[in-house]
């Protein structure tokens, strides 16, 4: 089955305004602190470098990734997590925040949280640009949700199908081609 782009479902502009605002959030939140930020690759590198730019100097910034993947080539999650790339930082005694493109069915973010608590961080915080609570199975605490969607496939800015569509600057929901 192939599919394509549908209607726009959050534009450019909404996503930098979005993006600026949660930069103000978390630098007055980690104002004067040391804060590692850690991407999840590949869907969250764009909004982590729109993000970490509205993030101001009060706040002393490191950046790190990891890859995962439970999706594959499919428009829904397999529910099996694979650590791919770890981070490279010892978090032990830090504070940390993860920044992920979508919390789907929560799954990831669920051990994702696990797996960085039991490297014993001072704090630990979670970043999504998109959150499909319709679609969550794990409960898992968002402390900065940029949006709120309902239960569609979408691309753009970083999220793919395939690898493909990550490019786009707005955010498109994606049907299949008839």
């Amino acid at each position: 089955m192939s599919y394509e782009l549908s209607e726009i479902l959050i534009s450019e502009e909404e996503i930098k305004k979005r993006v600026m605002e949660l930069g103000r959030q978390i630098s007055k939140d980690y104002a004067g602190k040391e804060l590692i930020i850690v991407g999840v690759l590949k869907g969250a590198v764009i909004f982590l470098s729109d993000l970490v730019r509205n993030i101001d100097s009060s706040v002393k910034v490191k950046i790190d990734f990891l890859a995962v993947s439970s999706y594959g080539a499919s428009t829904k999650t397999s529910g099996i997590v694979r650590i791919i790339k770890d981070i490279d930082t010892d978090i032990k005694g830090c504070e940390v925040l993860i920044v992920e493109d979508i919390m789907d069915t929560g799954l990831t973010l669920s051990y994702l949280s696990r797996i960085m608590m039991e490297r014993e961080p001072r704090g630990l915080k979670i970043c999504v640009l998109l959150d499909k609570p319709e679609r969550h199975q794990s409960e898992v605490n968002i402390d900065y949700c940029g949006f709120t969607i309902p239960d569609e496939f979408v691309v753009g800015y970083g999220l793919d199908y395939a690898g493909l569509w990550r490019n786009l600057p707005s955010i498109y929901v994606v049907r299949p081609s008839i």
